[in-house]
């Protein structure tokens, strides 16, 4: 078991001060800011599996388990919480679709032991090659893609209860403007709270099975189907995912050492390679993917605590809260209206958040390259394309992050061959200073 040493008095933070990884609050303090991260991770974490119709048990179990692992492998040294990923939401759809659960579980598993592989290369090689593969305009095109490409699942749930998830939507959107810190980053989850109530007035809630659910009882478990015929294309879904969860973590790295150590940047391949390996594991037993939690950074900025024990308190606080099969059934009650409202905003923040990857690199969009990486593969991943040979088939996901890595680099080659001009220049100049107030010339 990991020690930590008191920071000062063990009550207090001074202004400007912050806890660091290997320190920690006193035991009431930390358990207290513990639950608050399994709060913050909470309403992500279970719309996955809600969304997915995977057990939330389970997730839950496996969300636990893969943080306290993540704290094992990078040496207690990251402060971090796995939780579900919303980039397997699509393929899983899909998968299970196609072909069932037992081959969305091996989609997952495929994505874990890849990911662990690029941990263990990152480890003795450096990010470097990662940034060359997927720059900017790639890595934005993926990212927006995959939330994109889900629009039609919005919908499709939004449209069984239009009322709940019009005032769902409204309620995520006016807490996200209505309060500042905290309160606001979770938005979602209070929204998604509103609409289970508008749900249970319009009398939409059955509790039929959250009765007969007993209070403690393991979680339910289910397992990759490797054998089925159509498992082999439903994996070529899941492989962008790996894309999306190296960005995820390679960004979280950076953002934690930006806040503590700018050491704990060489634990980005451990990262990696202990998301790779939880998100197997929880495959492997009938839990989603896991991803490194950007909410949870969210409160270690807003309490200056980056206490590594908080975040064994929150694993093992999901662990706990993973065995009651009654709370599993709760989850499950939530109706398609408030699922299609979350999910409208959700999807189209993912789609943000790789736009979001545009602007801050400050792609130039005025080379064709540029134009045509994003354009196509946005346009793929929007209207679904497939192709299909026999039983292996390629969806809108896979196709559309395949044109844009190929898009990128076969187009630049040419482009600068031909010294044409139309290859990507890297970031456009900053025009004046950035940030602050305006000034006149």
């Amino acid at each position: 078991m990991p020690v930590w040493s008191l920071h000062g008095d063990g009550r207090h933070v001074g202004p400007g001060d912050a806890v660091h990884p290997r320190e920690r609050l006193t035991w009431p303090l930390t358990i207290a800011i513990g639950a608050q991260h399994v709060v913050a991770m909470f309403g992500a974490t279970f719309l996955v599996p809600s969304i997915t119709k995977f057990p939330v048990s389970t997730t839950l179990l496996f969300s636990g388990f893969g943080t306290i692992l993540f704290l094992l492998i990078t040496k207690n040294r990251l402060p971090s919480y796995l939780g579900s990923s919303f980039a397997f939401i699509a393929p899983i759809t899909a998968a299970t679709a196609i072909a069932g659960t037992g081959s969305a579980l091996a989609g997952i598993v495929s994505v874990g032991i890849l990911l662990a592989l690029v941990g263990v290369i990152v480890q003795v090689l450096g990010t470097g090659w990662v940034d060359k593969l997927m720059p900017p305009v790639v890595a934005g095109a993926i990212v927006a893609l995959i939330g994109l490409n889900l629009a039609p699942a919005a919908w499709s749930n939004f449209k069984d209860g239009p009322l709940t998830g019009s005032i769902t939507l409204v309620a995520i959107i006016l807490f996200s403007v209505l309060f500042r810190g905290f309160l606001g980053r979770i938005s979602i989850f209070i929204g998604v709270l509103v609409g289970y109530v508008a749900a249970a007035l319009q009398g939409e809630l059955d509790f039929a099975k959250v009765n007969a659910a007993a209070w403690i009882g393991p979680p339910t478990f289910q397992f990759p189907d490797f054998a089925t015929p159509g498992t082999w294309s439903v994996i070529a879904m899941f492989l962008p995912v790996v894309l999306v969860l190296i960005a995820e973590n390679v960004g979280h790295v950076r953002g934690v050492a930006t806040m503590t150590d700018p050491a704990v940047n060489k634990l980005t391949g451990r990262a990696l390679l202990a998301d790779g390996i939880s998100t197997t594991v929880a495959g492997a037993f009938g839990g989603s993917g896991t991803t490194t939690y950007g909410e949870n950074i969210g409160v270690m900025a807003a309490t200056r605590v980056y206490s590594t024990a908080a975040y064994w308190v929150a694993g093992t606080v999901a662990i706990l809260l993973s065995m009651s099969p009654k709370i599993g059934a709760v989850f499950n009650t939530i109706p398609h209206g408030v699922l299609g409202g979350a999910t409208t905003a959700l999807y189209g923040l993912i789609g943000v958040i790789g736009i979001k990857i545009w602007v801050d690199n400050r792609v130039d969009f005025s080379r064709p390259v540029n134009q045509y990486t994003a354009a196509v593969a946005l346009v793929i991943a929007i209207a679904n394309f497939t192709m299909q040979w026999g039983n292996f088939q390629l969806t809108g996901i896979v196709l559309g992050a395949g044109a844009a890595l190929l898009i990128y680099h076969l187009g630049n080659a040419v482009a600068r061959a031909r010294k044409t001009g139309a290859d990507d220049g890297g970031p456009i100049p900053a025009v004046g200073a950035l940030g602050g107030d305006p000034v006149d010339a």
